[in-house]
């Protein structure tokens, strides 16, 4: 099979013009961007107010393995079928960050025949609003330090600076880094770091943005840029970025983000590209604005969210859903015969490494067995009371018995259906089981809710969700973590949706504990709160808001070829 480049680089692109036609965009919201990509003003909200909105279908996974098991590869090729079907579909993704482009995971645009194109222009800079979101994070960041060096006039802790510094890149050698450094002209040395920039909480801010019209949705950022806490006083009280003056100018450099991304799949579906906040620190999902402008303009919406059902997944409906007042129809978790037989704790996976041979052996017992995550996955997207259908994404070297394995456990957990999907290999053609069992499940009758009401004291919300959605016995906090909870509850950030920061690796806290661990103890070594965004941040175990590059990064490969063309690119 070709490359994902190569299909890429054979593939029909539509102008976008008529992509945004066939949606029924008029050209007055359509703001160009080359001849492939264009930016769409929010007023074209406000001119739809009365249409009703089109089914809301939410593409999340199992526990994945480090490799991925083909999220956004299903949620575009289920939006191609969709369209093959006779019904008007859209996707809605986040942007990637090229971090993980260059590193080893690779751009989250699809693959094979199942992508966003043209692929070097959606996972390489796209229209700017990761470099956009940078240079305001940083301004937010030195504004914070001016307001310390100049007579420190709010009384600034700095051992109490939240705020880092950002930037799209994999490196671990700015994880850790003293500032300030080269005698008082220069500042006051003090240590901090960077993050990557898919971690500003300005990115979090970016995906839950509210507005039907462009001057609604600045407003809205203005206000949540406000309300971020960028460091904390002498007296432990919070400083905001309003305090340090530093909101107005952050949203000025941001107020053109806050437009979607209009592009298109392989088959000239319509594809929004908004947002990529991290699904483990972060909530995991692309932009509210993008999905109400596509619920708006298709009859389906299909949007996925970042890792497993227990970490994206819960965060779509728990915060996402919250801020938007926006309901699914459906959902979909993705599951791959490989990753259930990793769930026995028996095979190891290691990115940049060949498969072990025996994990590519016919098992359909492991894979029966490793599929008690699945059915987790399964249950925990039926507590929030809508239809689930499992799509397998297949593998060439899938076993007719370990596909019957998994339709097994999905008939067993109470899901509406189970489908094989092939997409990456074939397109929209290798999905339409998958969409026509979406179709069915979106018209069954649902029962919406959350998992917890937000009036709710920080650790009972807590506690709730490591029992109900992780499988875990108790919860222990650190010290730290209990004077956190209890100087935000003080503050009054006390009725936040809790953001868990977690392995995406695990269902638990230890990326080690494979399949559907229980009676385990969920420990919350510290808590923070990211105001802005709206969400307290509970974190459990050590989590890593920089990524390093591995000892044979994709960026090796990438290349231009004797004809200019870009080659190595996935």
């Amino acid at each position: 099979m070709k490359s994902s480049l190569e299909i890429a680089a054979e593939a029909h692109v539509d102008h976008i013009g008529r992509v945004a036609e066939r949606l029924g965009i008029p050209e007055r919201f359509v703001e160009y961007h080359g001849r492939h990509k264009a930016k769409i003003d929010l007023n074209l909200l406000d001119e739809y107010r009365d249409r009703p909105n089109g089914k809301y279908i939410l593409v999340t996974a199992i526990t994945p393995t480090p490799l991925g098991e083909g999220k956004t590869t299903t949620t575009i090729g289920l939006g191609m079928a969709l369209n093959r079907l006779g019904k008007n579909a859209a996707i809605a993704i986040r942007q990637s960050s090229l971090g993980p482009v260059f590193g080893i995971k690779g751009g989250g645009a699809g693959g094979g025949y199942s992508q966003v194109i043209p692929l070097e222009e959606s996972i390489l800079h796209l229209t700017g609003d990761i470099h956009a979101i940078s240079q305001a994070h940083n301004q937010v960041a030195a504004m914070t330090d001016n307001a310390w060096y100049h007579g420190n006039p709010l009384s600034i802790d700095p051992n109490r600076i939240q705020i880092r510094r950002v930037v799209d890149v994999n490196d671990r050698f700015l994880r850790v880094v003293t500032i300030g450094q080269g005698g008082p002209k220069n500042g006051t040395p003090r240590q901090t770091g960077f993050d990557i920039s898919v971690a500003s909480e300005l990115m979090a801010i970016l995906a839950l943005v509210t507005g039907k019209t462009n001057v609604e949705a600045i407003k809205n950022l203005r206000e949540r840029i406000g309300r971020m806490v960028v460091a904390f006083d002498t007296n432990g009280n919070p400083v905001t970025a309003d305090d340090i003056k530093a909101a107005g100018s952050a949203t000025v450099l941001m107020r053109e983000t806050l437009k979607p991304t209009l592009m298109q799949t392989i088959e000239n579906t319509p594809a929004f590209i908004h947002a990529g906040p991290f699904g483990n620190i972060a909530h995991g999902n692309s932009s509210i604005i993008a999905d109400q402008i596509g619920l708006k303009v298709a009859d389906y919406v299909v949007t996925e969210s970042g890792f497993g059902a227990d970490l994206g997944g819960e965060k779509f409906f728990d915060i996402k859903c919250r801020a938007s007042g926006l309901r699914p129809s459906a959902a979909v978790v993705v599951a791959t015969v490989r990753a259930l037989k990793s769930h026995t704790g028996k095979y190891k996976i290691t990115p940049g490494k060949p498969l072990p041979g025996e994990l590519l052996e016919e098992n359909a017992g492991d894979v029966y067995t490793g599929g008690a995550n699945l059915r987790k996955q399964i249950e925990n997207i039926q507590q929030f009371g809508i239809p689930v259908v499992v799509a397998l994404n297949a593998f060439p070297e899938d076993k007719p018995s370990e596909i019957e394995a998994v339709r097994r456990i999905a008939q067993e957990t109470g899901a509406y259906d189970m489908a094989v999907s092939r997409v990456f290999a074939e397109g929209g053609q290798g999905g339409l089981e998958l969409a026509q069992k979406v179709i069915e499940a979106a018209e069954q009758p649902s029962d919406f809710r959350f998992l917890y009401p937000l009036e709710l004291p920080i650790k009972e919300k807590i506690r709730i969700m490591a029992t109900k959605v992780y499988g875990a016995g108790d919860v222990h906090y650190s010290e730290q973590a209990e004077e956190q909870i209890a100087s935000f509850e003080a503050n009054g950030f006390g009725d936040l949706p809790i953001c868990m920061a977690k392995t995406h690796l695990s269902l638990s806290h230890d990326p080690n504990l494979k399949g559907a661990p229980t009676g385990f103890t969920f420990p919350i070594r510290e808590v923070r709160a990211s105001v802005g965004a709206g969400f307290i941040y509970p974190l459990a175990g050590t989590m890593m808001t920089m990524p390093g590059l591995g000892s044979d990064p994709a960026a090796y490969h990438i290349d231009i070829d004797e004809n200019g063309n870009t080659v190595g690119l996935f």
